[in-house]
């Protein structure tokens, strides 16, 4: 798949991925590969966290070429986890998802192409075990409409702040403190001291993780030692006092 803002860019695990000519940046890091960054960053993380849970309301921000989502499912099947997964993703390029009937994934989502199919001719996909629901549309629009304290997990994977500003204020994270559960875990890629201020600023307890070679950031509702070593934010704040938090403009 090609078209006029994102061209095709395979990836060192063999999965392809995209790489943005608007915002000028790829939608997942080719050195890692875009399914095993999905499942080293976010998934094995929150469901390392929520461990034997039954259902898990997952908010994937944003949804891109659904990497996210899919590789969550993949997980779900490769690992015979009994789990019922409710998804919900907002996502502002319409036509990018209605393009991934035709985008080449990779062999590990053959058996889900029927799920994929029906995302992309109409934004949902349910069964017994699975619900999917893509937004088309403005992110913080869009979450405002969603049910408070109803997450279990988030994975907070917009493009970087440079281009969405507006997905990692602090603002914004108060408005992901309202969905969150209090057995909440929130993951990302970012580990920007401003970015891990704006999370804590909006009360959430921030941790660093290491799943691989790359650090990542997980945010949690209530303090916990389950994943990651814990941050002290006030204690960076007194170390770097240049440093803030992103605030809505």
């Amino acid at each position: 798949m090609q078209d006029n803002q994102n061209s095709v860019v395979a990836t060192k695990d063999g999965s392809n991925t995209l790489f943005s000519k608007l915002y000028n940046q790829h939608y997942h890091n080719p050195d890692d590969g875009a399914i095993n960054e999905a499942l080293t960053k976010h998934i094995i993380p929150a469901f390392t966290y929520h461990q034997n849970k039954k259902e898990l309301t997952i908010l994937d921000i944003c949804f891109g070429i659904g990497y996210n989502t899919f590789s969550t499912i993949y997980y779900v099947i490769k690992n015979n986890l009994d789990v019922k997964l409710n998804f919900y993703s907002p996502e502002l390029d319409g036509n990018l998802v209605k393009s991934l009937e035709n985008f080449e994934f990779p062999k590990e989502f053959e058996d889900i192409r029927d799920i994929i199919k029906s995302i992309a001719k109409d934004n949902k996909y349910e069964d017994e075990k699975i619900k999917i629901e893509v937004f088309i549309g403005d992110a913080r629009k869009y979450i405002k409409t969603l049910k408070e304290n109803s997450f279990d997990i988030v994975f907070q994977d917009a493009f970087s702040s440079e281009v969405n500003f507006e997905l990692w204020t602090k603002e914004y994270f108060d408005d992901i403190y309202k969905l969150a559960k209090d057995n909440f875990i929130m993951s990302s890629y970012a580990v920007a001291t401003p970015i891990r201020l704006s999370m804590y600023e909006a009360k959430f307890f921030i941790y660093q993780h290491i799943p691989t070679k790359r650090k990542i950031t997980i945010a949690t509702k209530t303090k916990q030692n389950i994943i990651g070593k814990y941050i002290d934010m006030e204690l960076k704040k007194q170390r770097n006092q240049e440093a803030s938090a992103l605030y809505d403009k």
